[in-house]
């Protein structure tokens, strides 16, 4: 059958993957609507988040089932998003080309923690180094993290 790119996930046993999957015990599970198309989806915690198209629509699965945890659900704050979400100390990063990164809370619904608007935008990924997120945007690089104390 046709499918056309960026409309399904697909859960692959690597085990048993050999030559064509589909139709073969090799495919765990199948989740066929609202995939990304440039980003990746994001493997946290047994929990798989990811968004659709470009659009700030999220889903949240459980990776090994494939089970719905939450969503679709239109994140209203985000629009085209190239950048791949990221994870650390139970939140969620998503940052947008319009300069917006949404903080959401780690979990079995969606809590929305921060929404931060920087003067640029961002198609990479952010990247969290130690007690830093890093997020390039075209005009600038920033570095978000909590000071050192002094001493």
């Amino acid at each position: 059958d046709e499918w056309i790119q960026g409309s399904r996930v697909i859960a692959v046993d690597l085990a048993q993957a050999d030559g064509e999957l589909d139709g073969t015990s090799a495919i765990a599970w199948e989740y066929e609507r609202d995939a990304p198309y440039v980003a990746s989806p994001l493997l946290y915690q047994g929990t798989l988040y990811f968004t659709k198209h470009l659009k700030g629509i999220l889903t949240h699965l459980d990776a090994k089932t494939g089970e719905n945890i939450y969503g679709p659900i239109r994140l209203e704050a985000l629009h085209n998003i190239y950048a791949s979400p990221v994870a650390a100390a139970g939140r969620i990063y998503i940052a947008d080309q319009d300069g917006t990164v949404m903080v959401l809370q780690h979990g079995g619904e969606l809590e929305v923690l921060a929404v931060n608007r920087l003067d640029d935008g961002f198609d990479a990924s952010p990247a969290i180094v130690g007690d830093a997120i890093f997020l390039r945007g075209r005009r600038y690089l920033y570095k978000i993290a909590i000071p050192p104390e002094n001493s």
